[in-house]
């Protein structure tokens, strides 16, 4: 996740006709260093991106740069495991620049605004620099302000208000379901885009499972702004025959819009509502980082507008997109990353040879949704919500809760992210890249 601030995207009228179509690469008169390849972004894409680019394409030393302010590369998927007690949010980062290949430019500072009628990249220093290439994939942002009262409820050590989604929040979590002795819990799902889907109810199952071993009486609402508890078919059929059969009461197309004390206000059918809460967890709303949406890349919502197919831009053939910053029409996860980088890669150094995008990417992603302690839902699907599940050929329904899913998701998965997703060595399903 990078936090970054706006500048004004400059547009040069001479190239006023790429922003419809392709603009032409031309020189870098204006920029301070030259790179063959921008990679904007150092979390899961930005690093498993440049490091497959680096070990697949033709470059040299710093030929390939890569932008980002972050001190620590975060395994945000861990963030439910710290919320849930089985992690600790410092086991899941690790120093940025040490996962950055010598090979590559690192650039530790943030983004002011994205040029690409020019072929550059300001940053936040002032300093601008030139590509052949770009690949934008800095994430999305959170934002917490979005609901009132939020941002004051998550500092106070004393509020039974916290999120798993961010570093500094997600600590709090475990405190809070410890502490509930009995009571009422709401766990909250906000409308619009939100990384991983299936995270605001994981930390939701989990809480429920602790309160029953110990067992306590606590009443779980899952208050979400959708209409149904997951948005592929087949997975949210049987999340909400377990909703039903563990007694949550489900508030659908509940968005939170503020927080005041023990009462959470939801707009709900055009009206407000408010519930009062012993503890509530909430999931903010996100979106894209200012400066993707301010610049002639985006598409109407902010997100890099790109080939749903080839992550290449629709406007600029030089500009390449995937993960949370990209309009591709799947749910964002680390999963889905794993399978667009090597879809990017292949057909951005096959467009530095003049070819057409070759390689196509599916729209397949995967959503570990732990469902107690000791088991979790591997749900594993495709653009359209229609299932793709690695364990199928085998004859495993994926939908019925496995306690060997469980351990992929509490210790494989962070492992594998760490030694080989980082590296641009691991393709998800498909396995090890050479």
């Amino acid at each position: 996740m990078m936090s970054l601030t706006l500048a004004r995207s400059v547009t040069n009228p001479s190239f006023a006709i790429g922003a419809m179509a392709v603009p032409l690469v031309r020189g870098y008169a204006t920029a301070a260093r030259n790179h063959k390849v921008v990679v904007v972004g150092g979390g899961a894409a930005g690093l498993s991106i440049s490091h497959q680019l680096l070990r697949h394409g033709n470059f040299g030393k710093d030929d390939i740069a890569v932008v980002d302010p972050a001190q620590y590369n975060h395994y945000q998927p861990g963030w439910t495991l710290v919320g849930g007690g089985l992690k600790t949010r410092e086991q899941l980062r690790m120093p940025l620049k040490d996962l950055v290949d010598k090979k590559l430019k690192f650039y530790n500072e943030g983004v002011a605004s994205l040029l690409p009628e020019e072929n550059t990249v300001t940053l936040e220093n002032g300093n601008r620099i030139g590509y052949e290439h770009l690949v934008v994939v800095p994430g999305i942002s959170i934002n917490y302000g979005s609901i009132k009262g939020l941002p004051e409820a998550l500092a106070d050590p004393g509020s039974p208000v916290s999120t798993i989604y961010g570093y500094d929040t997600c600590a709090k979590v475990f405190g809070t379901i410890k502490n509930l002795e009995r009571g009422n819990a709401i766990f909250t799902q906000p409308t619009g885009v939100v990384k991983c889907a299936g995270a605001p109810q994981k930390i939701m199952w989990l809480a429920l499972d602790y309160w029953k071993r110990a067992g306590r009486q606590v009443d779980i609402k899952f208050a979400t702004g959708l209409p149904t508890m997951f948005g592929v078919p087949k997975y949210s059929a049987a999340l909400e025959e377990l909703r039903k059969q563990r007694g949550v009461q489900g508030l659908f197309q509940h968005d939170l819009v503020a927080v005041d004390g023990n009462k959470a206000t939801f707009a709900h059918a055009g009206k407000e509502v408010t519930r009062e809460f012993d503890l509530l967890h909430v999931v903010p709303k996100m979106g894209p980082h200012d400066f993707v949406k301010s610049s002639t890349v985006a598409n109407e919502a902010g997100f890099v507008d790109v080939d749903q197919s080839t992550t290449q831009s629709t406007k600029y053939k030089n500009v390449w997109s995937a993960g949370d910053a990209s309009s591709l029409p799947t749910s964002k996860t680390a999963a889905a990353i794993t399978a667009q980088a090597p879809v990017l890669v292949g057909n951005l150094l096959g467009s530095l040879e003049g070819k057409a995008p070759a390689l196509q990417y599916d729209g397949y992603t995967s959503c570990p949704l732990t469902t107690e302690y000791g088991k979790v839902m591997l749900a594993e699907f495709k653009y359209g919500g229609v299932p793709k599940e690695t364990f199928g050929l085998l004859g495993i329904d994926q939908a019925v809760p496995r306690r060997a899913f469980y351990y992929m998701k509490k210790d494989f998965f962070p492992w594998v992210y760490k030694k080989f997703m980082v590296k641009g060595t691991w393709a998800g399903p498909k396995g090890y890249l050479r």
